[in-house]
């Protein structure tokens, strides 16, 4: 399927980077459908979960507009993207404000950057949210990887970072006090913590790569 002929859901459920991730696909050819209704997105090809904000607001908002089963299904059943928040979601579980339950697509926890590990050799201590530009370090080859220079550089906000269970999932990594998870791939799911949107012509290629995929993996290995 090309560009120009997918149609992409933008999931809105009121906390999303939607504009800035709508702009990108059509940039690309693709056509954005922004809706928070399960109804209008289950009619598109393909879905893009963004997100900033708190873990529970999420989920709670979610929960609200009945948008967190449509989401469980999607994401096995169409190509998806999550983005920053909407990667944390997909998770098991977080500690962001007190415990929370995610929507459990994938094993793992979304936990804070370690205190003792912020302060640096000289006493200074490092910023949180981890904001800027950093690193993508890819795990395995994939074909949102297509074209995508290994340390590229991406763009970051977040206090938060996930913390996968099964190693398998790893799809780049990047550091900050320690490194972190950045991506992680299961079949046609695929979710990064940057914003891709964001992030220059690596970005915009990573999005394109995705407006085309099929949603298999094919023979991508870890490296």
């Amino acid at each position: 399927m090309s560009a120009a002929a997918t149609r992409v859901g933008i999931v809105d459920y009121g906390m999303g980077n939607l504009y800035s991730v709508a702009k990108a696909v059509e940039h690309l050819g693709g056509k954005a459908i922004v809706s928070g209704r399960s109804s209008e997105l289950a009619a598109t090809d393909r879905i893009i979960f963004p997100g900033v904000g708190a873990f529970g607001d999420c989920m709670a908002a979610l929960e609200a507009r009945e948008l967190s089963e449509f989401i469980r299904t999607a994401a096995q059943t169409r190509p998806f993207l999550g983005i920053c928040l909407g990667m944390q979601m997909l998770m098991d579980s977080s500690t962001e404000h007190g415990e929370h339950a995610g929507l459990g697509l994938l094993p793992g926890r979304v936990i804070p950057f370690p205190e003792e590990a912020l302060r640096t050799t000289d006493g200074r201590r490092l910023k949180i949210p981890h904001m800027g530009w950093n690193e993508l370090h890819q795990q395995m080859e994939h074909p949102l990887f297509a074209g995508v220079p290994q340390n590229a550089w991406f763009y970051f906000v977040h206090s938060f970072y996930v913390e996968p269970s099964a190693p398998g999932i790893l799809a780049a990594s990047s550091d900050y006090v320690l490194p972190f998870c950045a991506a992680v791939a299961a079949d046609n799911l695929f979710a990064l913590q940057c914003h891709p949107e964001k992030s220059g012509i690596a970005g915009l290629r990573l999005i394109g790569n995705f407006l085309g995929w099929d949603g298999d993996r094919g023979a991508d290995h870890a490296m």
